[in-house]
């Protein structure tokens, strides 16, 4: 373990949001949750979580939608400290300011990001020296979304969605992410997908399993291919919940994306593009529709959580 005099004051971690390049959802577990076969790809959308020393546990928020960032002790990266804490025999509090240009409850992980951000943050500003495992470990405890930013890149999550395996894959893909203005909750998706099912379904629902026409499209880097082959299980449950949702999609198709998707359980949805300047095109013509809350690009695959050089500092510029 690192020596007292030589810890730092400051940390600042950044971590990716994800986008859901396929997801299946097998049948309820007995634990409650569904079985998953999903296909990660982190983007270029980055929380940044900065942890420091403090009095009291505290969670200060700045950037986009920082008044929806829950306070201390609901903040699900106060539960990450938490934990980093207990593994390792601390007992401090600390101010943890988390930096927002993930959409929140916006189905890409921004919570799951500023949660594995902070395992990262806690582990460098108390000299812990966890490796990768033992972090993801921690991730696993806090949700199922957790581990996959602490990698990023491109993975194949099972289980819950915890379970992560490489996927082989080549290029760079470039998004327009279309915000909507209020969320849509995760339990009442998967709830809509179980009514759904016992209307459409006579027989049991399949295990889930990722397609070989995601995989082979990621393994050539075809950005059309890749278009065509997404999909969500979810989708028709969010579009249920939300049928703007629907409307969204296919004008985004009419503008010349190359595929459309919910992201995760929603309200966000990803359009997949040729090139940038595709992509930059794509956003001026939702814009112009009005169907969205707001649009963000991105490109991906990018690299998991990571330590920034230069690290935040206490700013007044912050809800709290």
């Amino acid at each position: 373990m690192t020596t007292v005099s030589t810890l730092p004051e400051v940390v600042t971690v950044r971590a990716p949001a994800k986008v859901n390049l396929e997801l299946r959802v097998g049948p309820r577990r007995p634990d409650g949750y569904h079985g998953l076969a999903t296909v990660f790809q982190a983007v270029s959308l980055h929380d940044e979580v900065s942890v420091w020393r403090s009095d009291d546990w505290e969670v200060v928020a700045a950037g986009h939608d920082a008044d929806l960032v829950p306070a201390a002790p609901d903040n699900i990266a106060v539960r990450a400290a938490r934990l980093v804490a207990e593994r390792g025999r601390v007992d401090e509090a600390l101010t943890i300011r988390i930096d927002k240009e993930i959409p929140v409850a916006g189905g890409m992980a921004g919570g799951s990001a500023d949660a594995a951000a902070t395992l990262l943050a806690c582990d460098q500003l108390w000299g812990l020296a966890l490796d990768r495992a033992e972090l993801a470990e921690l991730a696993a405890e806090l949700g199922s979304d957790v581990p996959f930013p602490l990698t990023g890149g491109n993975l194949m999550g099972s289980g819950r969605g915890e379970q992560l395996t490489p996927v082989l894959a080549r290029g760079t893909f470039h998004w327009v992410f279309a915000v909507s203005g209020t969320g849509l909750s995760t339990p009442a998706v998967y709830a809509e997908i179980d009514r759904l099912r016992e209307q459409w379904m006579d027989g049991p629902v399949p295990e889930p399993r990722v397609s070989s026409r995601i995989m082979a499209a990621l393994r050539s880097g075809d950005a059309q291919a890749l278009g065509s082959a997404l999909g969500n299980d979810l989708q028709e449950a969010a579009f249920a919940l939300r049928p703007a949702l629907r409307d969204l999609c296919e004008a985004g198709i009419d503008f010349g994306a190359l595929g459309a998707i919910v992201s995760g359980s929603g309200p966000t949805v990803a359009f997949l593009t040729a090139s940038h300047e595709a992509a930059l095109d794509l956003s001026v013509s939702l814009s112009a529709a009005a169907l969205c809350h707001d649009i963000r690009r991105a490109k991906g695959p990018v690299p998991g959580a990571h330590v920034v050089p230069a690290p935040r500092t206490p700013a007044s510029n912050v809800h709290s």
